[in-house]
């Protein structure tokens, strides 16, 4: 009789530590046994310990990889859409609000930021003309 496989993924920066869910002991106590690490960018799993990943486990540990990638992406897209939000937030405050001691605390890095970002979507977007 199989059991299917029950892992519990703990994100951390790279990646996350994968541990198997074992309900079935003694004490009727939810136990955690590490039997992996994963590193997200390159998909590459570790064993850990005595413990190994089942063929089962490995298979649910690469889809959360492809799961956990495609959300990252996703977060990263709206991060980027919230940059954009909080930019017309920040004109319209330095406009109507922020008095000059203030201004003067941000704008040189401010303006300094902005201009390498116009400078790298300028070339990418020039890039991707050039591909068309």
């Amino acid at each position: 009789m199989s059991k299917k496989s029950e892992l519990f993924f703990r994100v951390r920066e790279n990646g996350a530590a994968v541990f198997r869910v074992d309900t079935e002991n003694r004490q009727r106590r939810l136990e955690l046994k590490q039997i992996a690490v994963v590193n997200i960018r390159n998909g590459q799993v570790k064993p850990q310990g005595d413990q190994s990943p089942t063929a089962a486990e490995r298979n649910d540990i690469d889809a959360w990889v492809v799961d956990r990638r495609k959300q990252l992406a996703a977060r990263k897209v709206d991060d980027i859409i919230r940059a954009v939000d909080h930019l017309n937030d920040t004109a319209q405050w330095v406009q109507s609000d922020a008095t000059d001691e203030q201004v003067d605390l941000f704008a040189d890095d401010l303006l300094m930021a902005m201009h390498d970002l116009r400078t790298v979507l300028v070339r990418k977007k020039s890039n991707i003309l050039m591909k068309k």
